[in-house]
């Protein structure tokens, strides 16, 4: 399979040569074929696996992915460089789960995968193309399609806009695979393989929001995060200039501190002075006004915190507060914990999801939130977004943070 797959890049790089009369040297692709080989072989590392039974010796001839989506960060060969969309490097599992699709595909002629999942493209436009990878290659190949250049040159489009720089001190145009062409041509071949349903077939019971729509609370930097933003604009504008070590400083350094900031300064620096109008102290007044709101007149109202960043890094006590004074670590939800106690609620009745270590512990943790014994559920997005079946008596869902797509990159 991978000799396959380097014949596959072989034929795309003279397909690109012939087509845009590229003068492609030998040197040049025998340089691409060996950084992909090279590239492969680290995906498919076996040294750590074990060498007791094959995948082809269990006899599988079908499989069912759920949550598919968490397989999309397949590496896609590419010749079109410096286009935002379009991602070359790829995860081992993503590796994993295609060449054992590809192993079914040939030994079921295409029957034997089922793949489920809500957002089959929630990023990159380069995931309905994996997508398609995965289900219906061969089809692919039926239409001439033998890489993503050439899918690429068919079904999408690469726009030029311009857009804010990363350091917010000015724009700069910035070209992104991010456009759909032959979009009816695409669906019919997608169609193929995909059962798409909407949320108007579904018709599933979902509440209303209270307002209408959502709520956004902003709040307002103090000194201190407009003084750490500064120094963030300055070394940006050093890194785009070239004059960087990446692996000194990078964009995406910037970009993950940055985001800590966003939330609270003492993510960043434990020193950090508290903001009496910062984010957290916000989000702790709304869930306690939610609270008291929601529990009285015999009602139960439950809640659940979204926050991906600053979780627990210790077991809530009640001097946590003192623990941070002498030399402890930061995190946001002991604080938001700290903070709801302090406004009168009492601590057993606040849970996190990641106190919950395995599937019994997290049925019990379920099991409060249904009943009301547990009314504030705080979590993350990848341990409390699917699965979390305790919205029996929610009244308020409070996001401190937006959910970062990320990329798994091996």
């Amino acid at each position: 399979m991978l000799q396959d797959q380097i014949q596959e890049i072989s034929f795309a790089i003279e397909e690109i040569k012939s087509e845009n009369g590229e003068q492609w040297t030998v040197k040049q692709m025998e340089a691409q074929k060996k950084k992909l080989d090279e590239q492969l072989k680290s995906l498919t590392e076996e040294s750590r696996k074990d060498d007791l039974i094959t995948f082809e010796e269990l006899g599988i001839d079908s499989v069912m992915v759920d949550e598919a989506h968490h397989f999309k960060n397949l590496s896609i060969f590419s010749k079109i460089n410096n286009v935002s969309g379009i991602s070359s490097t790829g995860s081992k599992k993503a590796m994993d789960m295609y060449l054992k699709c590809q192993y079914l595909d040939e030994m079921g002629d295409g029957r034997g995968i089922v793949f489920a999942t809500g957002t089959p493209v929630s990023n990159t436009m380069c995931e309905l193309y994996v997508m398609q990878l995965y289900l219906q290659k061969k089809t692919l190949e039926r239409m001439g399609i033998y890489h993503f250049d050439s899918w690429a040159a068919n079904f999408g489009e690469v726009t030029t806009a311009l857009e804010l720089t990363v350091e917010g001190s000015g724009f700069r145009f910035k070209s992104r695979f991010n456009k759909f062409t032959n979009v009816p041509e695409l669906m019919t071949s997608f169609r193929e393989v995909a059962d798409v349903q909407t949320p108007d077939m579904l018709n599933l019971p979902v509440p209303a929001l209270r307002s209408g729509k959502p709520i956004i609370v902003e709040s307002e930097p103090d000194w201190y995060v407009k003084q750490v933003m500064e120094d963030f604009a300055k070394r940006a504008e050093k890194i785009h200039a070239g004059g960087v070590d990446p692996r000194v400083d990078n964009f995406l350094k910037i970009t993950g501190e940055a985001r800590l900031l966003g939330t609270d300064a003492r993510l960043l620096e434990p020193d950090a002075p508290n903001n009496p109008d910062g984010k957290l102290n916000k989000v702790a007044a709304n869930v306690a006004a939610e609270y008291f709101a929601g529990n009285k007149d015999g009602k139960i109202g439950c809640q659940l915190v979204f926050s991906d960043i600053g979780t627990p890094k210790a077991v809530w006590t009640p001097d946590w507060a003192e623990r941070i004074k002498n030399g402890g670590q930061f995190d946001i939800y002991n604080y938001l914990k700290t903070e709801l106690v302090k406004q009168g609620i009492p601590a057993e009745e606040i849970a996190f999801i990641h106190d919950a270590k395995t599937d019994a512990q997290r049925e019990a943790l379920f099991r409060e939130m249904r009943s009301g014994k547990k009314k504030i559920l705080i979590g993350s997005t990848d341990q409390c977004g699917t699965g979390v079946n305790v919205q029996a008596h929610i009244t308020a869902m409070h996001h401190v943070d937006c959910p970062w797509v990320r990329l798994e990159v091996a």
